[in-house]
């Protein structure tokens, strides 16, 4: 990424039909992909699945972390969100980047069908509960949405403090939801690789839209 496209504006931004179109439109789809998912989760839930034989979640003891997940999970997306609103490019990335996730994650979701772990303890999330305003999720599995989430605000924050803090809490999320017993190992492992794969073709789509009005 180049220094002048760090360097965009909000200003000038909305001055260039194609960073407006990119961001307008990427956040368009967000919303309405979003809006699709408690629909997706009620039937996925109705589902019959696979319970996995997972050697470490045999090997781990049952904990409820509902409440240091929430705390690590809300508290990165505040810092993304100040991030986001100081600097078109990265909001834009984001936007683009957290979209593929959330495509990549029905995709594989509704492919590989699997039953929660065994000693699930139920993830309570007053935010995303409300969200969804329904039962519990439990079978959105393959792969961990708060895990590949967190390594998504890893790969789009640009200081190195905050990469690192990123970092961190997307390892203390991916060790966390296998302790509640809300995911497989497979879930976690596979996350950050999705993540990443998702992030480099949203990047491609935001950065030619960028250089281009940077000319």
């Amino acid at each position: 990424m180049s220094e002048s496209i760090n360097k965009f504006s909000w200003k000038t931004l909305w001055k260039q039909r194609n960073t407006t179109l990119i961001l307008v439109v990427g956040f368009l789809l967000s919303v309405c992909t979003l809006c699709t998912l408690p629909a997706f989760f009620d039937i996925i839930e109705k589902r019959n699945g696979t319970v996995l034989n997972d050697i470490v979640l045999q090997w781990l003891p049952a904990v409820n972390l509902s409440v240091p997940i929430f705390i690590v999970v809300w508290s990165m997306a505040v810092l993304m969100a100040v991030r986001c609103l100081q600097n078109p490019y990265t909001f834009t990335l984001f936007v683009w980047s957290f979209l593929f996730l959330t495509l990549s994650r029905i995709i594989t979701i509704s492919a590989v069908p699997l039953d929660a772990p065994r000693g699930l303890i139920l993830l309570k999330d007053p935010l995303s509960n409300s969200f969804y305003r329904g039962p519990f999720i439990t079978k959105d599995l393959f792969y961990s949405g708060h895990t590949s989430t967190q390594f998504i605000m890893f790969l789009c924050l640009q200081k190195r403090w905050e990469k690192a803090l990123a970092l961190c809490s997307t390892i203390l999320i991916g060790v966390m939801v296998l302790i509640q017993h809300v995911h497989y190992t497979i879930d976690v492992v596979a996350a950050p690789l999705f993540a990443y794969l998702v992030f480099v073709l949203a990047k491609k789509i935001v950065d030619k839209a960028f250089s281009y009005s940077n000319k």
